[in-house]
């Protein structure tokens, strides 16, 4: 392992846009500035909407890019077997309990709470008979991570932002996995969430440095407990500025910002693409 290992990891759910090459030209610079390693992961657990095409369309834009990365390419749905071993680990130890109630079930519980009395979910493991009943009747439901027994065993949790957090947070962090709430770690469905495959995914490959967007700094703070929790190491973080467009909104798949297809077809050269963005 080198002494600094960094990591983009897209899903395959879009097409890449400007945020993406943002962050992606981002991380691959502070690598080869540091004479160290840059891994691309494929983030490809929500089989629902994630398509080959999509992943076709990363690689042929990072080359584009001019980017560079490790050999072989960590493709999420290739290791479920790793992610179900650590849930495993976790409800034997008691940091688990199935959530049969559905996203918009717990939507409407936060939003019919007293003002800030409920802001992220919290819940409790059901009696062992309703749970039984429910499971013999095929009902979905989700592994939760038990915020209070997990705070119980974890002990100590900081971080060490080299970046900015959206409100300026750099240096030391404690960390506060409390802005969470009892987080979703695996479904039925999908036999892991974001939290727990990224965690584990950092660990497995020897990430030194993670590098990405202040929209998921709060994601840390999870995240370091669950590291405290498995016996992973923390590395540091660095989340960087957002980019936005013309109307103020960062660019988001959702929002169908310009993708980097959009900008090669308008004959934008990298060069350009990357002048623009401050590199």
């Amino acid at each position: 392992m080198t002494a600094f290992t960094t990591r983009f990891a897209p899903s395959p759910t879009g097409l890449l846009h400007r945020g993406h090459a943002f962050s992606a030209l981002t991380a691959h610079d502070a690598a080869r500035a540091a004479n160290g390693a840059f891994l691309l992961r494929i983030e490809d657990i929500d089989a629902t909407r994630c398509r080959p095409a999509f992943e076709a369309a990363i690689f042929k834009d990072l080359a584009w890019l001019g980017l560079t990365w490790e050999q072989p390419v960590r493709r999420q749905s290739e290791h479920l077997a790793e992610y179900q071993a650590a849930i495993e680990t976790l409800a034997a130890r008691g940091l688990l309990y199935r959530c049969f109630r559905t996203r918009r079930q717990i939507a409407e519980a936060i939003a019919s709470a007293p003002h800030g009395a409920m802001e992220t979910w919290r819940g409790a493991p059901l009696p062992a008979d309703e749970e039984a009943r429910r499971l013999a009747a095929g009902e979905a439901f989700a592994w939760r991570l038990s915020l209070e027994a997990a705070l119980a065993q974890a002990g100590p949790l900081t971080f060490v932002e080299e970046g900015s957090g959206p409100n300026g947070e750099r240096g030391a962090i404690t960390a506060r996995p409390e802005l969470g709430g009892d987080v979703v770690l695996a479904r039925r469905d999908v036999g892991v969430a974001y939290h727990l495959a990224v965690t584990l995914d950092d660990a497995l490959q020897g990430v030194t440095h993670v590098i990405r967007g202040q929209d998921l700094f709060e994601a840390t703070h999870v995240q370091r407990l669950l590291q405290a929790l498995l016996g992973l190491p923390t590395p540091v973080y660095r989340h960087h500025r957002l980019l936005t467009g013309p109307d103020g909104k960062r660019y988001a798949k959702r929002d169908h910002a310009q993708t980097l297809a959009d900008l090669r077809a308008a004959e934008v050269t990298p060069q350009q693409l990357r002048a623009e963005m401050g590199f």
